[in-house]
């Protein structure tokens, strides 16, 4: 029992704890719909092609995150619109504003006279440096994304699979699809701040891909993810603190082997 019990003294452990569940809840919510409309390449996209609003607001001296999550909309609205008025495939459309919007940042970047802010705290993330102000945003966070996301599921759901019937009925597929890349983009944002970008992906693509292979329906799969990731998350960062590894990398780990293991189960059904 005290191997689970003793690293509970420390509040850094405790608070990093927290954040893994908030944040497998929170990736679960919207990593659904990642993983059901093909969309996976689209969380390391935002969490690099926000490089230039955290750039932009560092030069202005004001709040990196607000400089991210401006970046994260503009980049949502340039995806959806580039998919809409180019007939690309979403996934190219994600690939042509990811790679603008990065290289936007480092000319941004190579003009600033000094950056000494250490953006690794930001795009790396560090799970175990979790503060109490972290853990009440993303509970936040994860309150607006989930009400928003319950509120419009029916919708949603028509409009991403059979587009055509939607727009017969009169919804507005357009905004759907806008405000459904915008939340990803929110998500991605703060869940790269709090845990780093290798970790925020892995919640939000590996666990929804495992609960994919298992659940039959769309609620069940989100709750199944939730599930899956903080059991990951748990259960890596206790071994981390027992072999001091890095924490993002064995949770990481740790939720690639539940994956391969909800595969196993899947192919002997």
């Amino acid at each position: 029992m005290h191997l689970l019990t003793d690293p509970l003294q420390f509040d850094f452990f405790t608070r990093a704890l927290l954040a893994v569940v908030l944040v497998s809840v929170l990736c679960a919510l919207v990593g659904a719909w990642v993983v059901l409309r093909g969309l996976s390449y689209i969380g390391d996209a935002m969490s690099h092609a926000v490089f230039p609003g955290i750039v932009g607001a560092f030069l202005m001296q004001g709040n990196l995150l607000v400089g991210a999550l401006i970046a994260a909309v503009l980049t949502a609205l340039g995806i959806g619109a580039i998919g809409r008025r180019s007939g690309l495939k979403q996934d190219s459309a994600i690939g042509i504003v990811f790679v603008g919007m990065f290289a936007l940042g480092i000319v941004m970047l190579s003009r600033a006279p000094t950056f000494t802010t250490d953006l690794s705290n930001f795009l790396i993330g560090n799970p175990l440096g979790v503060t109490p102000a972290d853990l009440w945003g993303a509970l936040a966070v994860t309150v607006v994304v989930g009400g928003i996301l319950t509120a419009i599921q029916k919708e949603l759901l028509l409009a991403s699979f059979d587009p055509t019937e939607a727009r017969a009925v009169g919804l507005p597929v357009r905004r759907l699809e806008s405000l459904l890349l915008i939340l990803i983009g929110l998500v991605v944002v703060l869940t790269v701040q709090l845990v780093g970008t290798t970790l925020s992906v892995s919640l939000l693509i590996t666990s929804s891909a495992a609960a994919r292979l298992l659940a039959r329906s769309l609620k069940k799969m989100m709750l199944l993810a939730a599930a899956l990731g903080t059991v990951g998350g748990v259960t890596g960062l206790y071994l981390s603190y027992y072999q001091d590894t890095a924490p993002g990398a064995t949770i990481v780990l740790v939720n690639t082997a539940i994956f391969l293991a909800a595969l196993a189960f899947r192919r002997r059904e």
